[in-house]
């Protein structure tokens, strides 16, 4: 991973680490559902903004260092692989 992307998927981790503990919070404070489920579903954007990161960094490095050094089957196979992961 880039240094780059490294820095800004940490920033992000961070947001989504303290935004699921004020999740954790509202449902110990016994908050109303319909808001818990607002801010549940900010984490989840938060989490798939940051992956998305991460895809587009693993893309535009890892990826096309592979297929420049022809090692194509190999990364195309964890690419295919995440697919599936990610449409379970």
């Amino acid at each position: 991973m880039d240094a780059d992307t490294r820095a800004d998927v940490l920033k992000r981790l961070n947001y989504i680490d303290g935004h699921l503990q004020g999740v954790r919070k509202m449902i110990e404070e016994d908050q109303y559902c319909v808001d818990v489920m607002k801010q549940a579903f900010a984490v989840r954007r938060a989490i798939e903004k940051m992956e998305a990161k991460m895809l587009d960094g693993h893309l535009h490095h890892c990826v096309a260092d592979a297929v420049r050094g022809g090692d194509t089957e190999h990364v195309f196979g964890e690419l295919v692989e995440l697919y599936r992961l990610a449409n379970k």
